[in-house]
């Protein structure tokens, strides 16, 4: 029983984090947890691009108002369990362009019995203006304020999906197909300030465009090639 309540506990302390990160100061060591993950991200987009299992990936990301990359989402539970990841946001700027990063996190908590633990890379993507516009403006939480879907190994780029929200991911671990239905998207604040130098909102980044980076070039130019 001790055992059973001290795990419950770690748990509760681990989703509290990372449900905290989007509201973190920025620290000197953020800029370089930004350009990494920005790496990072062009790495993932890379990789999913040569995926046959997501075939078609190109032509969907070509008709979307945006993308979403997180190079890492880490599943653990125990009785009590969750999932959360860091990621960055693009926006299609209409031209064949795109702009960014802003920086979300991602996390969800689940209750039931269930034990150990997976990690996913994942590119989802923002398929209408509605989704867009709700990540500018505030917390979404995926399944309650905007539709997601998962795009399933084996459909053929002729497939479609209705969705506000369309992700496509690779997991290793326990918890095959991870599911993110209720995982809530929020700003990441501390990594947007740190990159750009100053407090930033997402708006002022993929839509007023009043700031850049260079060390988004590769990445901007990575997405740009997948969906050409």
């Amino acid at each position: 029983m001790q055992n059973t309540r001290r795990n419950l506990m770690l748990a509760v302390g681990a989703l509290s984090l990372t449900a905290g990160f989007a509201t973190m100061p920025a620290h000197a060591s953020d800029a370089d947890d930004a350009k990494a993950l920005v790496q990072k991200a062009h790495t993932t987009i890379n990789a999913f691009s040569h995926n046959k299992d997501f075939t078609g990936l190109g032509a969907e990301l070509r008709q979307s108002k945006g993308v979403l990359i997180f190079p890492q989402v880490l599943k653990a539970g125990f009785v009590l369990g969750g999932s959360g990841g860091t990621g960055v946001l693009l926006a299609n700027d209409g031209k064949g362009g795109w702009v960014g990063p802003a920086f979300y996190t991602m996390a969800s908590a689940s209750f039931g019995f269930q034990a150990g633990a997976s990690a996913a890379e994942m590119v989802i993507l923002v398929r209408s203006q509605k989704a867009l516009d709700s990540l500018l403006t505030s917390k979404v939480k995926l399944g309650g304020d905007a539709s997601v879907a998962i795009w399933k190994k084996g459909m053929g780029a002729g497939a479609t999906i209705d969705a506000d929200f369309v992700a496509y991911s690779t997991v290793k671990g326990a918890f095959a197909g991870l599911s993110i239905d209720g995982s809530v998207l929020d700003v990441r604040e501390s990594l947007n300030t740190a990159f750009y130098g100053k407090p930033v909102t997402p708006a002022d980044i993929v839509v007023k465009r009043d700031v850049s980076n260079p060390a988004a070039a590769s990445l901007l130019a990575a997405v740009s090639k997948v969906a050409k």
